[in-house]
């Protein structure tokens, strides 16, 4: 598994402005985070999608691929981080 961390710069009130993905060996999404400019935050992994949040279908883009966008800024996280922000959004769910 691989996490990645990509924030995205944008004025739209009802998007995510930061995402958190877990990556299995293919580079597909296992486990995803989003957080909101307002607070808010949402989850997904293989037993839960909602309207708002789900797993993509296609491979995560690789880095180089995701920075050639200006709006958005990517970077590799520990396992660790993801948890911590895994642990606090299902928290805030439940």
């Amino acid at each position: 598994m691989r996490y990645v961390k990509v924030s995205w710069q944008h004025d739209f009130d009802n998007e995510p402005v930061l995402y958190l993905s877990e990556l299995d060996d293919g580079g597909y999404e296992a486990r995803k985070v989003e957080f909101f400019r307002d607070g808010a935050a949402d989850w997904a992994d293989e037993t839960r999608e909602t309207e708002t949040i789900g797993l993509s279908d296609v491979p995560f883009p690789t880095a180089e691929e995701i920075a050639a966008h200006s709006e958005f800024k990517v970077e590799e996280i520990s396992s660790v981080e993801f948890e911590q922000a895994w642990r606090r959004v299902r928290a805030l769910s439940a």
